[in-house]
């Protein structure tokens, strides 16, 4: 948390002017999300809007200094599977995929003058497998594979209580709001709500800590349809802030969400593109950092 006085020069003026002078980083989406949350205060008093400020106000901003100052110097970012058409990143927890201080930016400066571009998203707290193409044509394959499900994407996360059934293929419909940056469940389909399948797959019981550790396979990518998913079934990922039990994050001290993706397998079968070498191909990480 930073505070800062309003001064002359910025008398008068609106909140998100004084704040990008004042903080090298700070960019609108990141802006814009922290008055969506409340994240910002004027005179202790939580803002939702681009308010006027007035000199002598007092701002306090509930921003981590990662998205207020400039840095330039992400640290190295590990390499999982690289070949002459892509490059698969395990991002680290609290790095965008995109974005001003991202792992696509890190890419860039690896890769200079090379194209680099990402093939899909996480989550910012997410962490594990994230796949960029090195060529437009390997760009346009993947996507088109993971927008028809050709690629299986698995997740392994930590979830409050434990499931009755060992493994389950759940259904349900999503929709997104765009304003609240949040997303809902339905069991029946709705005007605006789309149709998400989830399965996952038991892999350890604590009956002591009351958490399980599951197999996540994501069938359809929906925005924080894992997170929602598994909330609304009554089994939250730990540490997750949005849809989770925060006073059970806090027991645990979990900051972030327990949610990793950890495994990617090309399903070409048919199809022969500059691909076809990555049929049936497996790029997994060795090991999922959760609690």
């Amino acid at each position: 948390m930073r505070i800062i006085k309003v001064n002359e020069k910025y008398n008068g003026k609106k909140l998100s002017n004084f704040l990008f002078d004042n903080f090298d980083g700070l960019i609108n989406n990141t802006f814009n999300k922290a008055l969506r949350k409340k994240d910002i205060r004027i005179n202790d008093v939580r803002v939702s809007e681009n308010k006027t400020v007035y000199e002598g106000d007092e701002v306090k901003v509930y921003i981590v200094d990662e998205f207020l100052f400039k840095n330039e110097n992400i640290s190295e970012i590990e390499i999982v599977y690289e070949d002459e058409n892509i490059v698969v990143f395990n991002k680290p927890t609290d790095i965008e995929v995109t974005g001003e201080k991202s792992v696509e930016k890190y890419a860039e400066n690896l890769y200079k003058n090379q194209f680099i571009k990402p093939c899909h998203r996480l989550d910012r707290n997410t962490t594990g497998l994230v796949m960029f193409a090195k060529n437009e044509e390997s760009l346009n394959i993947l996507l088109d594979m993971f927008k028809n499900q050709k690629i299986e994407k698995h997740y392994r996360c930590v979830v409050v209580g434990i499931p009755k059934q060992e493994e389950k293929v759940l259904e349900a419909y999503l929709f997104k709001d765009n304003k609240k940056a949040m997303v809902y469940i339905s069991d029946e389909p709705k005007t605006g709500y789309r149709k998400i399948i989830t399965s996952y797959k038991i892999i350890k019981k604590d009956y002591d800590k009351n958490l399980s550790l599951l197999d996540i396979e994501l069938h359809t990518g929906r925005t924080h349809q894992i997170r929602a998913h598994m909330a609304y079934i009554g089994h939250p990922i730990l540490g997750d802030g949005k849809y989770g039990v925060n006073s059970i994050n806090k027991i645990f001290k979990a900051k972030n969400q327990q949610l990793c993706s950890y495994s990617l397998t090309f399903d070409l079968n048919g199809e022969n593109n500059r691909l076809s070498y990555l049929n049936n191909k497996t790029i997994k990480l060795k090991k999922c950092d959760l609690l």
